[in-house]
């Protein structure tokens, strides 16, 4: 298992079917249609031996389904490294700050490493505000040209208090949704924000979901 204090960023290639990745605990999960996961699936076909980043918590499931398109999985759990205390202060109005610079110099670094496909998940909703425009940054930097990224984004209409999800890949155009930690959203972007955020990307396509997330699929 991996404590706050631990982030790690792993190379998951063939079956991934070992110890260490069956530590999930079998649970009823929701099932989710995800057209955004769709698309990208499209643009995926056909081709192997792709280099596809995960930024959320390890998923065996997402492993085992894109490894067995034959594909390599790397995975880190930017959320949960953005929460070692060791880059977190809270302020005396109780306010919390992250040192980016220390960051930045232990997490999101790729050693050369270019990546076909990222897939960020809702992660920009729940990082700390001056994480956001730096992880975005620092990924266009290693996705290869025309490589494209997904991530979902809440509405308004989703309240603070809506439940984080973990997300395991069952199809090519479907989730199981697994309940996680009681993460607060920090923020909704609506879709100016995200443009902006995405401006150095030369296409960006937008999905809205029935579930007040809006899922977005930009191309470098």
């Amino acid at each position: 298992m991996v404590s706050v204090a631990q982030n790690f960023f792993r190379l998951f290639r063939g079956e991934a079917r070992n110890g260490e990745l069956s530590h999930d605990v079998t649970e009823v999960r929701a099932k989710r249609h995800s057209s955004g996961l769709n698309e990208l699936t499209k643009m995926l076909a056909g081709q192997e031996n792709l280099c596809i980043l995960d930024l959320g918590p390890t998923s065996p499931q997402n492993i085992a389904h894109l490894t067995g398109l034959g594909h390599r999985v790397y995975n880190e759990d930017v959320l949960l490294a953005s929460m070692d205390p060791t880059f977190v202060a809270k302020n005396e109005d109780g306010s919390t700050s992250v040192n980016l610079e220390s960051f930045l110099n232990e997490n999101l670094k790729y050693n050369g490493q270019q990546f076909d496909a990222v897939i960020a998940w809702d992660i920009p909703d729940y990082l700390h505000e001056s994480l956001v425009k730096a992880m975005v940054e620092r990924l266009s930097s290693v996705i290869k040209p025309g490589g494209v990224l997904l991530a979902f984004f809440h509405t308004r209409d989703a309240g603070p208090d809506a439940p984080y999800y973990r997300y395991h890949i069952a199809g090519k155009d479907s989730l199981d949704l697994q309940r996680g930690p009681q993460f607060r959203l920090q923020r909704v972007f609506n879709n100016r924000h995200i443009e902006n955020l995405f401006r150095d990307y030369s296409n960006i396509k937008f999905f809205l979901a029935r579930d007040n997330v809006r899922e977005v699929l930009v191309v470098r």
